[in-house]
Formats: C-alpha cells, sequence, structure tokens
C-alpha cells in the first residue's frame, strides 16, 4: 500500500502540460515560471546574425525564435526535466513536447534547420537531412551558436550553402562581431558582469527607462524583452 501511494505521489509530481509558453528564443522557454533550455541541441541566441543566400546579413536569431513561436503557436507544452544547464544554473535542461505531437521540439528545430546537434547525436539524421535540404540556417551561412556565445572565431568553421569555398576570415568576422547591432524592436542591452554573479546571474540587462542606459556603451547581448533577459540569465540593472 506504501508504496503504491509513493508511485502516486511521483506522478502528481511529474511534468504536466502548461497552456501558456513563453518561447524566449530560438531553445529556451518558460513555463509556469520556470526556464528551461532544449537539451541537446544549439540554436542562435535572438541577437546572432547570419548571412542569408545572397550573403546579405540576415536576422537569423529572430527567425529562429519566430520559427518555433510559430510551431508551438497556442499548444500546450509539456517539458522533462535533464538537469542543470552548466552555462547558467538557474535554467533547467529539458525534451520538450507539444500537444498532439510525438517528436519533440528538440528534434524539430533540428530537422527543421533552426539547431544544430550539440550533445544529442539521435538526431544526427535529423540535422544531415535539413543540411542536404537547405532548410532554416542551413539556406545561408552561419556559424555555430555555441562558439559564437564563446567567442572561438579562430576554432569556427562556416557552415551553410552560401558560405564561400573556404573559411574566409573576412566572412567569419563579420558572423563573430566584436559587439552585436541591435535588432529591430530589441533595446534591451547586457552587459557580462562579475558583480551579477553574486545573485547568481551572468550579467545586467539596462532597459530604455534606466538611468544607466545612456552610459551602458558596447552591450555584449540585446534582448527583446525582460523575460528573455532574465532567461538567459542576467538581471536587471539596480539603476531602473
Amino acid at each position: 500500500m506504501r508504496a503504491l501511494v509513493i508511485c502516486f505521489a511521483l506522478l502528481a509530481a511529474g511534468p504536466t502540460w502548461a497552456t501558456e509558453a513563453f518561447v524566449s528564443d530560438g531553445d529556451t522557454l518558460i513555463l509556469d515560471g520556470k526556464i528551461f533550455r532544449l537539451d541537446g541541441i544549439e540554436a542562435p541566441q535572438t541577437d546572432q546574425t547570419c548571412l542569408d543566400e545572397t550573403r546579405a546579413v540576415w536576422r537569423c536569431g529572430v527567425e529562429a525564435r519566430d520559427a518555433l513561436k510559430a510551431h508551438v503557436g497556442s499548444r500546450s507544452v509539456r517539458c522533462d526535466d535533464a538537469g542543470a544547464d552548466a552555462v547558467y544554473r538557474k535554467r533547467r535542461l529539458a525534451v520538450c513536447r507539444v500537444e498532439g505531437e510525438t517528436s519533440s521540439l528538440n528534434q524539430w528545430l533540428v530537422r527543421e534547420g533552426w539547431a544544430l546537434v550539440d550533445t544529442n547525436w539521435r538526431f544526427k539524421a535529423d540535422e544531415s537531412d535539413a543540411r542536404y535540404a537547405r532548410k532554416g540556417l542551413w539556406k545561408g551561412c552561419f556559424v555555430s551558436p555555441q562558439l559564437l556565445r564563446r567567442y572561438t572565431k579562430n576554432v569556427a568553421k562556416l557552415l551553410g550553402a552560401a558560405c564561400p569555398a573556404d573559411d574566409d576570415w573576412n566572412v567569419l568576422s563579420t558572423l563573430f562581431p566584436d559587439y552585436p547591432t541591435m535588432p529591430p524592436g530589441c533595446s534591451i542591452k547586457g552587459k557580462l558582469a562579475g558583480r551579477a554573479l553574486v545573485s547568481g546571474n551572468r550579467g545586467i540587462y539596462h532597459m530604455e527607462s534606466c538611468r544607466s542606459y545612456q552610459r551602458t556603451n558596447k552591450p555584449e547581448r540585446w534582448f527583446c524583452s525582460e523575460e528573455e533577459a532574465r532567461a538567459d540569465g542576467f538581471r536587471k540593472s539596480y539603476r531602473c
């Protein structure tokens, strides 16, 4: 009897379907106040730029986020927790699904070309298919979101159908800007800051209404909403 009670308690404590999911970027969702990054994949952040088919600068990070938003729509989402994220430990890794689909959102993003395989090699065939079909990011030219986040330009490779034959340094420099430009409608400035670590964060964000906004030059990140900034491990400036 006791074992049966424990079993029901574990089932009750398991993941449930959330009726409202906020998509903060191409691989991060907020469900019932909990932040989940899709495990095993890497999608561009909203301020990452790529090149399109004509090698013009393309807001691929915004488009990846919007593609995920459109796919989720108003459907319920469930995320199975896979542990803490090594990049920002207040965020959880997860495999997430929308109601009515057997494939996870993790796999869908790779299959549609909006994310790369990071650690989940089960999706490698999906990545190869997306690359061959020139879906999503693969139609243009881009660099690994993970390498961009770490700013490891010296080991990065150009990816996509529109890239030059070799790893052209000028193209790499375009895709690895010293300071990203502001995406349209995404005016929140983000600065990495050691003092933010005290509160368990990675950086500080500054809104236009903040006294610190004009003095914050050369932001390392741009965010479209406070939810996105917090999901990426940034706290609000105390000068707001």
